[in-house]
């Protein structure tokens, strides 16, 4: 295992950024799936404490942030369609507790699933999707723009 401390003031090294990039895209891939930090760092030869500590550096937020972030942004595409409740949204996505999905959605987005799904299903047809995706991505209150700049 490589657990040797990368200083704020150095470069993450390259065979961390390969291991963190694979830590990433199986996030990205099995986000439905029961995933912990422990594991994910198993799978890549690190210890949970070094795998975080670099998870975010590198890209700012903790891995189980960034894995809730996907699940949120699928659970929006979802809701955005119409067709299922907020229950079979959060198990679809890999939530195990309505509460905590709901907390956490509103956290990032803003407002509950239920008042989203009601009023994405007000929002304008025949957008591109990859503008629908850019202007719903959820946005973490840290990263909310300072004052005078109006939020949904």
């Amino acid at each position: 295992m490589s657990e040797r401390p990368v200083p704020a003031d150095r470069p993450i090294p390259l065979e961390d950024l390969v291991r963190l990039r694979r830590v990433r895209d199986r996030i990205d891939r099995e986000y439905r799936q029961p995933l912990d930090v422990p594991a994910l760092a198993a799978g890549v030869g690190l210890s949970a404490g070094h795998l975080s500590r670099l998870f975010r550096r590198a890209y700012g937020e903790s891995p189980y942030a960034y894995l809730m972030t996907r699940r949120i942004e699928r659970a929006m595409s979802l809701l955005r369609g119409g067709r299922m409740s907020v229950t079979e949204v959060c198990f679809e996505v890999g939530g195990s507790s309505l509460g905590t999905f709901s907390t956490r959605f509103t956290e990032l987005v803003g407002m509950p699933p239920s008042v989203y799904r009601d009023r994405a299903g007000r929002d304008p047809d025949g957008l591109p999707t990859c503008v629908v995706r850019h202007a719903t991505r959820p946005i973490r209150n840290r990263e909310a723009s300072g004052p005078g700049q109006v939020l949904r």
